[in-house]
């Protein structure tokens, strides 16, 4: 799920036939080389609109009085690169690796709509260093992990859609949360479409303006908040199946690569410290923790493939990223309804779980997100 406009959060995602490679940082440095882009309200100014290929780094400020989002696209809109939740007042750093072509830059206040843009040319060829072949096996198993996740859900999804089908309302609300969780994995794959996502995973919050409320949490407020499976729903749960299985298809044909590998698992890092932590994310069925597992695995997945080489650049970032990810997965544990039980994705509702304890879980989000938005920079050193 896209971030919504409360979040803060810095995103960056592969896009389809992205020529790519991209790493964020905060910065309030002044690269003399960047292109300053300076978003508002209603406008979008930039100091450039041709760049060499290759490096491209973006220097960003919003001047405006609501969170930004910042992207680089493709003419049909594909996301190349993007940073959300710029809050009012806030630089940010946004560095991509691109190719030649024409590209725009888009900044969305509040995150929605077409916002205001600029076009970008990128001439020339770019030379790019040659990578460790190591990378490469990295970015084939990803992209095998990334299929496997989406054919795994669309039984899961199926046996959703059935139970709702049926009317049966206990049976749906079981096979829920489980249906989630392979997209919850691999989001930032999913996110890079542009598509999908608004489509099966938008809460009421983050829906544009005209854009009809479908997917999981649509049904997630009929099952829990309305108590009620009517025609409605399950044609709803008909087209989420159907939507799934285009983001099945198109999964292999993503662009993916060691860096957006890196920066994904830190988007899914920021999925849970603004969606789940907050309880935002399945606030009818308070199924949070699953979903919040979800992401974490997922970006624990994609860190291990990197693993080798950034150990090779920077052993004291992946001690430190082992020792988090270990910290932050023994105290989810102890949220399983059987804490025993390592494979069960029974976990407590989320209602149930405290302040203090969601300070906790907030704490250690933080401590493993701090060092995983330095993986990307590790691995392409």
């Amino acid at each position: 799920m896209r971030a919504g406009p409360f979040s803060v959060a810095a995103v960056v995602t592969a896009a389809a036939l992205a020529s790519l490679t991209a790493c964020t940082a905060k910065s309030d440095a002044d690269d003399g080389n960047a292109i300053r882009v300076t978003a508002a309200d209603s406008a979008c100014e930039t100091s450039a609109s041709s760049v060499p290929a290759g490096q491209v780094t973006l220097n960003i400020e919003n001047k405006g009085s609501k969170a930004t989002e910042v992207e680089i696209l493709f003419p049909d809109d594909r996301i190349v690169s993007e940073k959300e939740n710029i809050g009012p007042g806030t630089r940010y750093t946004l560095t991509a690796e691109i190719k030649a072509g024409t590209y725009e830059i888009a900044c969305r206040p509040g995150m929605k709509g077409h916002g205001a843009r600029q076009k970008l040319t990128v001439t020339g060829s770019g030379a790019t260093p040659e990578r460790d072949p190591k990378l490469d096996q990295a970015v084939a198993r990803y992209r095998q992990y990334a299929q496997d996740q989406a054919d795994r859900t669309l039984p899961r999804a199926e046996a959703f859609a059935k139970a709702i089908e049926a009317g049966d309302l206990d049976a749906a609300k079981k096979a829920y949360a489980p249906s989630r969780l392979g997209w919850e994995r691999t989001e930032p794959v999913a996110e890079s479409f542009g598509d999908i996502d608004p489509k099966v995973d938008t809460r009421a919050d983050g829906l544009e303006q005209g854009q009809k409320w479908t997917g999981w949490h649509r049904l997630e407020k009929a099952l829990w908040q309305d108590n009620k499976i009517g025609p409605e729903e399950k044609t709803l749960a008909a087209q989420l199946v159907t939507d799934l299985k285009d983001w099945q298809r198109r999964v292999g044909t993503a662009e993916i690569t060691p860096t957006s590998m890196a920066n994904g698992a830190k988007e899914l890092l920021d999925e849970v410290a603004t969606g789940k932590v907050t309880g935002e994310e399945d606030r009818y069925s308070h199924t949070d923790l699953v979903d919040f597992k979800g992401n974490v695995e997922g970006a624990q997945k994609a860190y291990e493939l990197l693993q080798p080489v950034a150990a090779q650049n920077d052993p004291a970032l992946t001690k430190e990223l082992d020792k988090q990810f270990a910290a932050l997965n023994s105290l989810l544990d102890t949220y399983r309804t059987d804490p025993s039980d390592a494979a069960s994705y029974d976990f407590v509702s989320y209602d149930k779980v405290g302040q203090a304890q969601r300070k906790q879980l907030s704490d250690a989000v933080n401590a493993l997100a701090e060092p995983l938005s330095r993986l990307a920079a590790a691995v392409v050193k």
